[in-house]
């Protein structure tokens, strides 16, 4: 068994969607960033090439690389599990917490869950997310980004 984490941050910005887990949540805002910028998947992506030790998303979608622009993050998800496949692993166990002042994650929280566990061909029991808020300190309280850590376990397959 090998451990992971990840951590990822995005500014909060007009005129983009806010993608979040995997899925769209109605905000007046969205996450600014080269692809769709869905911090929690980032953040899991990290985790997982992490405990694999297969460096970090930067190495394998730069953002200066124009075939990731806009792209959906689900996408490199499941290149990030496909990778992981490739090199004997599986995603075992994965722990989330998304840090926003705004929106509310809670009503969104399963879709993501079963949107996570789908990209990544892992049972729904394995996905683990919650979400807090700061009190109203820092960039995330001043609503100005959301932040994301996750921790994985990754196993040897067979």
């Amino acid at each position: 068994m090998r451990i992971g984490f990840g951590y990822d941050v995005h500014a909060l910005v007009e005129g983009r969607k806010l993608i979040i887990g995997g899925i769209q949540i109605p905000h007046e805002k969205g996450l600014q960033g080269h692809s769709d910028a869905d911090v929690l998947l980032h953040a899991v992506m990290d985790a997982l090439l992490g405990a694999a030790a297969l460096g970090d998303i930067g190495q394998h979608f730069p953002d200066r690389d124009e075939r990731f622009k806009d792209i959906d993050s689900g996408l490199l998800l499941t290149e990030v599990a496909r990778l992981l496949h490739s090199k004997g692993y599986t995603c075992h166990n994965l722990d989330c917490t998304v840090v926003a002042q705004s929106p509310q994650i809670a009503p969104y929280r399963e879709e993501m869950r079963k949107r996570i566990a789908q990209l990544l061909g892992i049972p729904l029991e394995q996905v683990s997310i919650k979400a807090t808020t700061t009190e109203g300190l820092g960039f995330t309280g001043r609503k100005e980004g959301i932040a994301a850590y996750a921790v994985c376990t990754i196993t040897s397959i067979g």
